[in-house]
């Protein structure tokens, strides 16, 4: 392989095969999957241990054909309430998205000398941004977490609408409200930048990717409740709606279900005291499950505590698929069609 190729490959994958390994070098086989996989939520840009054009590249070995970034105008372009002025401009950021893309396609041609290719999927056509090297379609989503909305100003809008502007941009988010133990943003303001950025999803006709999250012990779920609530007032665009890195049960989710949203599910899944998200995976309809990583947070079981990586999807649809058969509801291939279909199908592919 090239040089390049070898400092970022992981040396124990080309030794025995094997995508995953703990960090004590012991294998852990990628789940075979029944049908294309999505990744609906994957960081690229904080990575801290996976090299993003490598993740990509094995994202594909492990079967994901769609993977969607969100892109951040205010913490991925570098600006702070402490460092005013972004360091980063969209057009940078939708560069690093391009050549991290460029280079996984170059790595996949010389992991295929090794032997590592990606799995076959007949009867599954290729996405538009797809290639027969890499049939991994590479998307994103721009959107202001809540942490950054006291930030949210004319100019943030302007790189916010200049990304989702993007060839490759399919939608607006993170956005949404997080009252959890690391913000310390006023909800009121989280509520007034929600608001701006849910409306320019139904101007620009693009579908949203929700971040919600509760104070500790909140047993009203106040912040589900008031996206719930903003959701009912300002509509759900129109183009689709999904509720990113869903962690809560049944009770939590019936109301965004109700709204037609799309929920995702991510390597919380599979913890395993996560009875409770494990059973909203299958209350969920069908029509309205996807799966995500949001990497490079929460890795699932079996590699938790590794930093996350998109191809770490295979085990989380894995979860949700054996979660509705358990409980009766679909067969494991008839989950992994419709994780793909639905995919496939809020983002407008």
């Amino acid at each position: 392989m090239s040089h390049a190729a070898t400092l970022m490959t992981d040396a124990l994958t080309l030794e025995d095969g094997e995508l995953f390994h703990t960090k004590k070098g012991k294998a852990r086989p990628c789940p075979a999957p029944l049908a294309p996989l999505a990744d609906t939520h994957g960081h690229l840009t904080v990575l801290r241990s996976h090299d993003p054009a490598l993740a990509i590249a094995r994202a594909a070995l492990a079967g994901v054909r769609l993977l969607v970034v969100p892109i951040d105008p205010v913490s991925d372009c570098g600006y702070s309430r402490e460092e005013p002025g972004p360091v980063h401009s969209a057009a940078d950021l939708i560069a690093f998205l391009d050549e991290a893309r460029a280079l996984a396609e170059e790595l996949m041609g010389e992991f295929a000398e090794q032997g590592l290719v990606p799995p076959a999927f007949p009867g599954y056509d290729l996405l538009s941004g797809a290639t027969e090297r890499l049939p991994l379609d590479l998307r994103f989503v721009a959107g202001v977490h809540p942490y950054g909305a006291p930030v949210f100003d004319d100019a943030c809008e302007a790189r916010m609408r200049e990304l989702l502007r993007g060839e490759r941009c399919v939608g607006v988010g993170e956005i949404g409200l997080d009252y959890g133990p690391y913000s310390d943003v006023d909800p009121a303001v989280q509520l007034e930048v929600f608001e701006r950025q849910l409306l320019m999803a139904h101007e620009l006709n693009l579908p949203v990717e929700l971040h919600v999250r509760d104070a500790a012990d909140d047993a009203a779920a106040t912040a589900h409740a008031q996206a719930a609530d903003l959701l009912r007032r300002v509509g759900v665009p129109r183009a689709g709606c999904d509720l990113h890195c869903f962690t809560s049960g049944p009770e939590a989710l019936a109301p965004f279900a109700e709204l037609g949203c799309h929920v995702a599910f991510g390597g919380a899944a599979t913890f395993n005291k996560s009875e409770d998200i494990r059973d909203a995976a299958a209350a969920c309809p069908a029509h309205l499950v996807i799966t995500e990583t949001d990497s490079p947070y929460m890795a699932p079981v079996p590699l938790r505590g590794e930093e996350c990586e998109p191809a770490m999807v295979a085990f989380t649809a894995a979860c949700v698929a054996q979660a509705r058969a358990d409980a009766g509801v679909d067969t494991p291939a008839e989950t992994y069609r419709a994780l793909w279909r639905n995919a496939c199908n809020l983002f407008g592919l």
